[in-house]
């Protein structure tokens, strides 16, 4: 499988932990608080919208970007992926994700962000593949945001995609690639890559929590991979997602280091935070380090609550 079909894996899992109902972008009634700050979370590949309960008990609103194509009725939890699975079936049916481009994504986090600043500060937060919309939306709504988090994922500025930044050296460590018996179908054929979360295959199962959480408990890993949705756009891994000097690069952010991550190794995400510094010497990375793997366990995820939770109060 090529580096294009895989990175669909590049499991934005890093968010995926937190899986919740999407917001509704419906005004309320009556007057929303000013003086708290709106946590606008995006999920990475195959994540699915949610908030963070912690988060929002010190204090902070948390709401998850609905991207296109991972609504719970967009059709991509078919009869076909419930056991007893129809492979057969699963390896060819068109995909709700075809055609779905990093544009669209960027379409809807930005309508997000911009309700939450009509209610206050807005920080947004982006996981693994979900780094790309975060750009996107940076520079579109600069003004409307107060900070950019990186959690372990692609922070394009001197290469356009994250299949280029895939290419690079500081990527030869990258697992990414070992994922590939848990692919269905032909990308040509559905659309899309799409992905058996829910394989009974024991041997496809452990490469999974090795490259994507080792140090996650097997419930976790499991009730990670049972929210994640199976197909993910091709479009989205070759769209130019570079952060813009002007815009991306007026906002102050933040990159909170995986050190164990198999999939986007920390050579690469220095690579990234380098990059990113070069383009705006005045605004550098603030950098942070969870020795989590690409999904944070229990333990990292906390760690990053605590980082996040610590930047919203500025």
């Amino acid at each position: 499988m090529t580096r294009r079909g895989v990175l669909g894996l590049a499991a934005g899992a890093a968010g995926a932990a937190t899986v919740a109902a999407a917001p509704s972008l419906t005004r309320p009634r009556g007057a929303a608080r000013r003086d708290v700050t709106t946590i606008v979370l995006v999920a990475g590949a195959n994540g699915s919208a949610g908030g963070d309960a912690e988060l929002t008990l010190r204090g902070h609103r948390t709401v998850g970007v609905e991207l296109p194509g991972h609504s719970p009725g967009s059709g991509q939890f078919r009869r076909s992926y419930q056991a007893p699975q129809n492979l057969a079936a699963l390896s060819t049916e068109w995909s709700p994700m075809a055609g779905v481009t990093l544009d669209d994504y960027a379409e809807a986090a930005v309508a997000v962000v911009r309700r939450a600043a009509d209610l206050g500060p807005v920080v947004v937060w982006g996981g693994s593949m979900g780094g790309a919309t975060v750009n996107r939306v940076a520079n579109e709504v600069p003004r409307l945001i107060e900070r950019l988090i990186y959690s372990s994922a692609f922070c394009c500025t001197a290469l356009p995609t994250m299949a280029d930044y895939l290419q690079l050296p500081e990527a030869a460590e990258s697992r990414i690639l070992e994922l590939g018996g848990a692919a269905v179908g032909d990308p040509a054929v559905i659309g899309a890559t799409r992905t058996n979360f829910r394989t009974s295959d024991l041997k496809v199962l452990a490469k999974l929590k090795q490259v994507l959480c080792a140090g996650a408990t097997d419930a976790e890993f499991l009730t990670m991979l049972n929210g994640m949705h199976p197909d993910e756009s091709l479009e989205v891994p070759m769209a130019d997602a570079r952060g813009h000097k002007d815009t991306w690069g007026s906002i102050p952010r933040t990159y909170i280091r995986h050190t164990r991550d198999q999939m986007i190794p920390l050579a690469l995400q220095d690579r990234m935070i380098a990059d990113a510094d070069r383009l705006t010497p005045r605004n550098r990375f603030d950098v942070r380090s969870v020795a989590t793997s690409h999904a944070a366990d229990a333990a990292g995820w906390r760690a990053s609550i605590e980082i996040v939770d610590e930047l919203s109060r500025r």
